[in-house]
């Protein structure tokens, strides 16, 4: 048996090559902070978040080649810079849920109080997962059973910078026609989408009840609605893809094309008849749309969430081997780096130990003064910081071991965190602690450890990279403690944009229509319903069978279904249209006998150009949510803008996303590329 060859990274140990400069982490910081706001607005709106590892190489690595940058330079800056996005994705999972919750008042969401909460989380939890993660790093990333897809392709990428490949002018472009796209739609040069309600004809129900005939009325209608123009929709259809994109589709025929329409056939008749009593003489399409939207709220949305609770538990279930796997090796690492002696090697150097244990002891006890703020009851918030403590690390070594086995594009972070909202809760109403007060608290150590394992998984998805570039682990993980700490400061102002401007164009800002946050509500009504007993059991049951079925049929991804039926119809038709593109892509692709290297190729730009759509979208809906939340009013070319125009701008996506990524796929000799479509 051949000898294995010892492990050389990219860039010598012995090297004193640039790595922690002022300019690469200025870079990495505004990174950080413009990808975690993108993130933010995507996720709120659509319930997903992308990596930010691609796009943060890809710019880092376009600026500094300008200043000639050295490759480590890039490394550290695409370790800071997509940090954001973590914090972004635990923010938005979790700091909204005290909205939907009621303990934050959605007319006064903007304070220094509510700021000076939201950041404490959010910077404790980014702490503690950079810590645990510190801990745990070196036999993590030298473990040879974890294959790290993302970031042995992100490493790749930089490999290919050298050599003069970038793809930046993808990103870039497309970002320019993301940002005309949703200008165009906000001064309504054409309409975000269409709706129209259909009746259905008045025709009783017989049925034979207790030996009698019985009658009952029945009426109503359905609402049918095209796709939203939206670029970031799309985008993210063509990154998940097909298969996963027509799945959140279903959901959205589910909720719309047979939950709501049968229950307005039933209920349609007391609506008339409850409008009637209260004066309201003619029922118009209007009224129908109204009621539509809140049998979807109030009925269908409950069931949906039942079917995500069920979705998280079952996604679990099946990696059960891995997070026993996951938890066996993180406690095996502790003693490993507790009795080590460290090496002098550049390359395997953290931060001091010792300084790492006091670091986590000095995040518990800022935890502990957070969670006894919530739940005023010391008691309470002791047994919930040991709770943070001992889930916070288990989750940390458990989002660590997925992105080594998946990549950080599908680590299951609502899940944990949803299990810990459960765990928190039981113990809050064990311990006495209820009402609103117990409900803050829950939320508390849900977002704690909801931001610590999304940052820890990010974070030992850089170190990968890191590692395989000869970056210098202690100075990645001060870089990111910097965008921990930019990115907990600032990450409460996209909230209040979108949801005050959201407010002010006539929304319901956070939890609303336009902004649903599928995951903080979510964990809103959970722990409402175990801490408050406020959970509409009925409706939550019937979600969770329903989940139950979606398993037996073996659906890939029961969790995607349930979040496309919580999803505005829109929403989902619009990432259906995305996933739809791609897939018209992968068949003229194969049409063409695309060999391994020209699939990577096309896919890699098809990826960058889907990025910057929905960067491009992201950052211009923030400005004009700034602008409605300082009153200033947008110009508007149409009062009522035709959709037919709207038409044009799914054309002209779908030719870009086809036709690009196919002009620039390459010669058949040429050498593959790394994939970045992980």
């Amino acid at each position: 048996m051949a000898e294995q060859k010892p492990f050389v990274p990219f860039v010598a140990p012995e090297s004193d090559m640039k790595e922690f400069t002022i300019r690469a982490l200025v870079i990495g910081l505004i990174m950080s902070v413009v990808l975690g706001a993108a993130n933010a607005y995507l996720g709120l709106k659509a319930g997903m978040t992308i990596a930010a590892t691609y796009p943060a190489a890809v710019i880092g690595m376009a600026i500094l080649r300008i200043v000639k940058g050295t490759i480590l330079e890039e490394n550290f800056t695409r370790t800071v810079g997509s940090i954001g996005e973590s914090v972004a994705a635990g923010a938005i999972f979790t700091i909204p849920a005290f909205v939907v919750a009621g303990i934050w008042s959605k007319e006064e969401f903007f304070t220094l109080q509510h700021y000076l909460e939201a950041t404490s989380v959010m910077f404790v939890g980014g702490v503690i997962g950079i810590l645990f993660v510190t801990v745990l790093r070196r036999v993590m990333v030298e473990d040879k059973e974890l294959p790290f897809p993302e970031s042995v392709a992100a490493s790749e990428i930089h490999k290919a910078g050298r050599s003069g490949a970038s793809g930046a002018k993808y990103l870039f472009y497309a970002m320019g026609v993301g940002a005309l796209i949703q200008v165009l739609k906000q001064v309504q040069f054409f309409a975000a989408a269409w709706e129209k309600f259909i009746y259905f004809a008045k025709q009783p129900i017989k049925l034979a009840l207790g030996g009698q005939n019985v009658e009952v009325p029945a009426s109503g209608g359905a609402l049918l609605s095209t796709p939203g123009v939206s670029p970031a929709y799309m985008g993210v259809g063509y990154i998940i893809g097909p298969r996963l994109a027509s799945l959140n589709f279903t959901g959205g025929l589910l909720a719309w094309g047979l939950f709501v329409p049968l229950l307005l056939y039933f209920l349609g008749p007391e609506i008339i008849a409850a409008l009637s009593a209260n004066g309201t003489t003619e029922v118009t399409d209007e009224t129908w749309i109204a009621a539509a939207n809140q049998i979807w709220r109030n009925i269908v949305r409950p069931i949906a969430i039942g079917g995500m609770l069920m979705s998280a538990a079952f996604t679990l279930y099946r990696m059960r081997s891995s997070l026993a796997a996951g938890v066996g090796r993180a406690f095996g690492d502790v003693r490993k780096a507790a009795t080590e002696k460290a090496s002098e090697k550049r390359t395997d150097k953290d931060l001091n130990f010792k300084w790492v244990l006091i670091g986590i002891a000095a995040a518990g006890v800022m935890t502990f003064f957070i969670y006894n703020y919530f739940a005023q009851d010391v008691m309470a918030a002791l047994v919930a910081t040991l709770v943070m403590l001992v889930a916070g690390f288990f989750f940390a070594a458990v989002s660590g071991y997925l992105v080594g086995l998946i990549g950080s594009s599908n680590n299951p972070i609502s899940g944990l965190t949803i299990s810990t909202v459960i765990i928190a809760a039981l113990l809050m109403v064990v311990l006495g602690a209820t009402g609103q007060t117990g409900v803050a608290a829950v939320l508390g150590v849900a977002a704690v450890v909801c931001v610590a394992a999304a940052v820890a998984g990010e974070m030992l998805q850089d170190l990968k990279v890191g590692h395989l570039l000869g970056g210098t682990p202690w100075k990645m993980q001060v870089g990111d403690l910097f965008g921990i700490l930019l990115s907990s400061a600032v990450m409460f102002f996209p909230l209040v944009i979108l949801h005050q401007g959201d407010i002010n164009m006539g929304g319901e800002g956070l939890g609303g229509k336009n902004f649903p946050a599928p995951q903080a509500s979510l964990m809103a009504i959970l722990s409402q319903g175990i801490v408050g007993g406020e959970m509409a059991w009925p409706l939550i049951i019937v979600g969770i069978l329903m989940a139950i079925g979606f398993i037996l049929l073996q659906v890939k991804s029961p969790m995607l279904v349930c979040v496309g039926m919580y999803l505005p119809l829109e929403t989902s038709f619009a990432i259906f249209i995305g996933g739809l593109i791609k897939g018209i892509l992968d068949k003229l692709a194969a049409k063409r006998n695309f060999n391994e290297a020209q699939k990577t190729r096309s896919e890699n730009n098809g990826v960058l150009l889907a990025s910057g759509l929905i960067a491009g979208e992201a950052l211009i809906g923030l400005v004009f949510a700034f602008l409605a939340v300082m009153n200033i009013a947008t110009p508007k070319i149409f009062d009522n803008p035709s959709f037919l125009v709207s038409t044009i701008v799914f054309v002209v996506v779908a030719v870009m996303l086809i036709n690009i990524p196919l002009k620039n796929a390459g010669k058949a000799d040429e050498p593959a590329p790394p994939s970045a479509n992980f």
